[in-house]
């Protein structure tokens, strides 16, 4: 079935930087399109980035736009979150997550297939 396990989370302060890895294990999702969605407490996971199987096409909520980039490295089955600028609005819970077939975009939460167990990112005022 496989797995998605993230790492790279921790508390730093605002403007500063934190790279998430999401490393796949017991199975390739390399043809899938990957991306990254977030729940702070209290609200709904939303949707932060998805990145299409080749990396030929990235895309970005608002919030995150120009100050996340997101990338995937198939040869290590591993996606990643390079978090710039971090506000304090960005403390969540960030999942990584793999589309429910090689056709999905991943856009939302029912178009996952499969979650990782979640990074958390605390960004500190």
């Amino acid at each position: 079935q496989g797995q998605l396990v993230e790492s790279g989370g921790g508390l730093v302060q605002t403007g500063e930087s934190l790279r998430l890895s999401c490393t796949a294990s017991g199975r390739t999702f390399n043809a899938y399109t990957m991306g990254w969605f977030r729940q702070a407490p209290g609200k709904e996971r939303e949707f932060v980035s998805r990145i299409t199987w080749n990396g030929g096409r990235t895309y970005y909520s608002d919030s995150v736009k120009g100050r996340f980039t997101i990338s995937r490295d198939n040869a290590k089955n591993t996606v990643y979150l390079q978090m710039n600028s971090l506000k304090a609005e960005d403390t969540a819970r960030y999942y990584c997550a793999a589309g429910r077939s090689l056709s999905t975009d991943l856009e939302t939460t029912t178009d996952v297939g499969s979650w990782g167990q979640g990074t958390q990112v605390t960004v500190s005022s």
